[in-house]
């Protein structure tokens, strides 16, 4: 039953938020609603500003412009504590909960308390119980939480959230770890949250889920509101298009042309390469002077497909060959060796160092090939760098600047210089213009065409569909951390890798 705020007043009400960071625009101008009883998906690929938002609405980050009201009134949370004492919980997708302990400390952390601060567990036990009878869970509360299954925890861990006061509880990807039976348990529990007028914030990358409980969608992407609506008024084609549709307007013509050099002969050979409860087995085949495209959402095996191929992570089925060479064993080491360069997603944690120069960021794959015990003269060095950076029109006044000094976008071209010095036959790109300016993307995309029309087989995993068909001469296109159809010549389009996404796949007749 909806307490004496009506639903149709906004329980949250966020205006114009904004948010930076060092070289980043997390969230710009964006707007937020959300209604009592009502179960709001929050979506959007990585990059899009949802983390952020959340953050700034449960006191975890301050936002630098805009309001937020709670209850039309206006607040600043300075801490999650903060939010929580007015009624704002997260469960996020890690579960916060110690395994070891009972079900009964769990839950009793921070609440129970006593004379002299001794706990009463009589109270304890009783109040855990209360808690878990909230959302129909009835289990042994002297057990420790990690022998129950991933499940239960879940539900454990929402009822950690849970106050007597809660008005809005924040689910982070709640169902990334459940099966279907377990999803539909955990569902039963958000409808009864819901019909008790908490309002619901529900972050996830599986749309069917979103569609099976969301009562409204609000898609960030690039840290800009694309759109909010009722879910009954989308269908999965249009929020599909909403997520990763962006547009590069007169920029998109300067790299449209695609290569009209045929391809060389395979490079790269994957046959049923694929992890359990990860990846699906997939085939695929690179060639010289080829760019293969990998489409799909969130969660769909992007960065898992790339990584696997690079051995950073360890596959238990399939073959890979290389240069008509087997590839036994999988790890980075082993690829630099073949021949095979990757650039992460994650250019600040994974692919550069922030507090070194230009310079040691380029030479650090050169230097693991070579092994470092055999050092580079730093003549040397220093003539490779200066080199990478004319090629790549990288801009810094010289090459021992810091990396972190850079913008975003000559950052990425510092990870394709470090990439492209240790001279590999093969290249993988993960998000390549992810977080940089719409000049510095189409440079880069200008440069994957480029490096393609020298012989080097490209693989590029991006979430921007404008990027995948303007760069690849073939799309292998994922849904559910499976390879579900790969595109060639014209059926290259956007319209078409959203309908395979969206599994319509008779939408090209």
């Amino acid at each position: 039953m909806l307490d004496m705020v009506t639903a149709t007043q906004p329980r949250v009400r966020m205006r114009a938020i904004s948010k930076s960071f060092p070289g980043v625009r997390a969230l710009d101008g964006v707007d937020f609603t959300l209604h009592p009883g009502e179960v709001h998906a929050l979506l959007g690929e990585n990059g899009a500003g949802k983390s952020t938002l959340i953050k700034i609405l449960t006191g975890a980050s301050r936002r630098d412009a805009g309001t937020v009201l709670l209850d039309e009134t206006a607040v600043d949370f300075q801490t999650t504590g903060e939010a929580q004492a007015h009624g704002i919980s997260t469960v996020y997708q890690e579960v916060n909960l110690i395994p070891a302990m009972s079900v009964t400390k769990n839950l009793a952390l921070e609440r129970v308390g006593g004379r002299f601060g001794i706990i009463s567990w009589k109270k304890a036990r009783a109040l855990a119980r209360a808690r878990l009878a909230r959302l129909k869970l009835d289990i042994d509360v002297e057990q420790p939480v990690g022998s129950y299954s991933v499940a239960v925890q879940q539900l454990v861990a929402i009822a950690r959230a849970l106050e007597d006061g809660t008005k809005v509880l924040v689910l982070d990807e709640p169902t990334a770890s459940l099966d279907a039976q377990e999803t539909e348990t955990l569902f039963g529990v958000i409808r009864d949250l819901k019909a008790q007028g908490i309002a619901i914030v529900f972050i996830t990358h599986f749309l069917e889920q979103v569609f099976a409980i969301c009562d409204r969608i609000t898609v960030l992407r690039n840290g800009r509101l694309v759109g909010s609506a009722p879910t009954s008024e989308l269908d999965r084609h249009s929020l599909i298009s909403m997520m990763i549709g962006r547009e590069l307007g007169q920029v998109e013509a300067a790299f449209a042309t695609k290569s009209n050099v045929e391809p060389g002969p395979a490079k790269l050979v994957a046959k049923g390469l694929g992890r359990k409860c990860l990846l699906k087995p997939f085939d695929l085949t690179l060639h010289a002077g080829e760019v293969v495209g990998l489409a799909g959402l969130l969660g769909s095996g992007r960065t898992e497909t790339a990584k696997m191929i690079f051995g950073a992570l360890k596959r238990d089925s399939g073959d890979l060959t290389v240069n008509g060479r087997e590839m036994r064993g999988a790890s980075p080491r082993r690829s630099l060796d073949a021949g095979i360069a990757f650039c992460p997603e994650d250019r600040k944690t994974e692919g550069l160092v922030g507090e070194l120069s230009i310079r040691e960021n380029i030479m650090l794959s050169m230097q693991a090939k070579s092994g470092w015990l055999r050092q580079m003269p730093r003549r040397e060095q220093e003539r490779l760098a200066a080199e990478m950076i004319k090629a790549l029109a990288i801009a810094t006044p010289d090459a021992e600047k810091p990396v972190n000094q850079l913008s975003g976008g000559n950052q990425q071209k510092v990870v394709l210089a470090r990439a492209l010095a240790s001279q590999p036959g093969i290249l993988i790109l993960d998000e390549p213009t992810r977080g940089i300016d719409v000049g510095a993307h189409a440079e880069i995309i200008i440069l994957i065409r480029k490096l393609c029309a020298q012989g080097l087989a490209l693989l590029v995993a991006s979430s921007e569909l404008d990027e995948v068909v303007a760069a690849s001469d073939r799309v292998a296109v994922l849904r559910d951390r499976q390879k579900v159809r790969e595109l060639s010549g014209s059926e290259i389009d956007r319209d078409t890798i959203i309908c395979v996404i969206a599994g319509e796949y008779d939408c090209q007749e």
